[in-house]
C-alpha cells in the first residue's frame, strides 16, 4: 500500500508529529492531491490548541493548500487532469468529521473538487505559494458579502442606492482588517464589486495599521483609516458623510464588532430622507454572546452551509471554480497579503503555527511541503 507523510495532531494542544500514513483512494467527487504548498490560518492553531471541531485523535488539520491533481474520482469534470492540472483547494476537514484523510497538513490529501480553484493555465503564473493563498480568504470575502445580500455579479438594471434626483453612487463597502488575509480579499471583492456595470457602489473604505495603508489602497480601497486611533469612528462617519455616502455594509475581517456597530449605526433609521434602513456587519471572526444589539444593525456569523451538504458544495462550486478561477484569470484579484515562507517541510508547520499566534501582521505565513 502506498503511504506518505503527514503532521499528525495526536492529541488537544500537543506539537504535530511527522508519520507515514496510508495514501487513500480518491471517492466519486473527490481529488487526490500531491500538496506543494499551504497556507497557515488563526483557525488552525485554535484547532491544534483546543480540539476545536474534532471529534477523535489522530486527525491531520490545515485548510490552505495548493498543489498538482494525482487521481479523479468517477464523477469529477473531465477538466480535471491527473498529472497537469494545478489547484488551489480549501480542505473540506472539518466537514468530513476531521477524517485526517482530508486534512492539508500532509504530502497528499482528498479535496471534493467543488472546493478547488483551478489554476490559469497562461498569462500571469500563480506560484505553489501564492496559490496556497487564496481559498479561505476567497471563501471567508466572498461568503461576507453574499451573506449580507450583495449580489457577487450585478444586475445592470438595479441601483437601489443612488440618490434619486442626482443619479450619485451613494453606498459604501467597509472592510474593517483590511491588512489580515481575509481583509485583504475582502477589499479586493468590495472593488470589483464597486467596479462591474450596473453597480450602486461608490467607494472601498478599510480599516488597517498606519504602515499598511499604502498597500490596502493598492489592493483598490478608495480611503483608509488607522484603526487604532481613538477617533476612527467619527472619522469614517465624517468623511462618509462629506463624500454624500452612506455606510451600511460591514465586513469585520478582524477586529471588535462594537466598533463597527458604532460606524453603521450611524447610518441607519431615516437618514437623508431614506426611510427605514437597516445596517449589516457580516463577522468574520466569532460574534461574542453577550455583545449588544443595536436597533438597526445585524450582525451575521460569516460561515459556508454547515448542515446541507449539497447546498454548501454548490455555494463552493462557485466561490472557487467559477468567481475566484475567472477573476483570477483576468486580474481582478490576486494572491494577498505579502508571504513569507517560515520553512520547508512539514516539520516547519509547528513552528509557524506558533508564530501565527504570537501574531503577525499583513503577512501570510507559508509552509512549501514539496517543489
Amino acid at each position: 500500500m502506498p503511504t506518505h507523510l503527514a503532521a499528525i495532531l495526536p492529541s488537544k494542544s500537543d506539537p504535530l508529529t511527522l508519520t507515514t500514513r496510508p495514501t487513500p483512494t480518491p471517492g466519486p467527487n473527490d481529488l487526490l492531491i500531491a500538496v506543494k504548498s499551504i497556507a497557515l490560518n488563526p483557525a488552525d492553531t485554535i484547532m491544534r490548541d483546543t480540539g476545536l471541531f474534532i471529534p477523535s485523535y489522530p486527525t491531520v488539520i490545515g485548510f490552505d493548500l495548493s498543489g498538482l491533481v494525482l487521481e479523479v474520482g468517477t464523477n469529477v469534470p473531465k477538466y480535471f487532469h491527473p498529472g497537469n492540472t494545478r489547484i488551489a483547494a480549501y480542505s473540506a476537514s472539518v466537514w468530513k468529521g476531521c477524517d485526517p484523510d482530508y486534512g492539508a497538513f500532509q504530502e497528499k490529501c482528498l479535496v471534493p473538487w467543488q472546493h478547488v480553484i483551478p489554476l490559469p493555465d497562461e498569462g500571469v503564473m500563480i506560484s505553489w505559494n501564492e496559490a496556497a493563498m487564496l481559498p479561505v480568504a476567497v471563501q471567508v470575502a466572498l461568503n461576507a458579502w453574499e451573506m449580507m445580500g450583495l449580489q457577487l455579479v450585478a444586475d445592470r438594471k438595479t441601483n437601489n442606492e443612488t440618490d434619486g434626483q442626482t443619479g450619485k453612487k451613494r453606498e459604501v463597502l467597509l472592510v474593517w482588517g483590511a491588512s489580515s488575509s481575509v481583509g485583504s480579499m475582502g477589499v479586493q471583492v468590495a472593488r470589483v464589486l464597486r467596479d462591474q456595470p450596473g453597480s450602486s457602489f461608490a467607494a472601498v473604505y478599510a480599516t488597517s495599521g498606519a504602515a499598511n495603508h499604502a498597500y490596502v489602497r493598492s489592493l483598490g480601497a478608495n480611503r483608509v483609516f488607522d484603526h487604532r486611533d481613538p477617533r476612527v469612528v467619527d472619522e469614517i462617519v465624517k468623511t462618509a458623510s462629506e463624500d454624500g455616502c452612506v455606510i451600511r455594509y460591514c465586513f469585520l475581517a478582524v477586529g471588535d464588532v462594537q466598533i463597527c456597530q458604532a460606524v453603521v449605526g450611524a447610518f441607519v433609521g431615516d437618514v437623508d430622507g431614506d426611510g427605514d434602513v437597516k445596517a449589516k456587519i457580516a463577522s468574520a471572526p466569532v460574534v461574542p454572546s453577550d455583545v449588544e444589539v443595536v436597533d438597526g444593525v445585524e450582525v451575521i456569523f460569516v460561515m459556508p452551509a454547515m448542515d446541507d451538504e449539497a447546498k454548501r458544495l454548490d455555494q463552493f462550486r462557485y466561490w472557487m471554480g467559477t468567481w475566484a478561477r475567472e477573476n483570477l484569470a483576468n486580474g481582478n484579484i490576486r494572491p494577498s497579503p505579502e508571504l513569507r515562507a517560515v520553512g520547508s517541510g512539514l516539520q516547519a508547520v509547528n513552528d509557524g503555527l506558533d508564530e501565527l499566534s504570537r501574531g503577525v501582521s499583513c503577512t501570510k505565513l507559508i509552509v512549501e511541503v514539496a517543489e
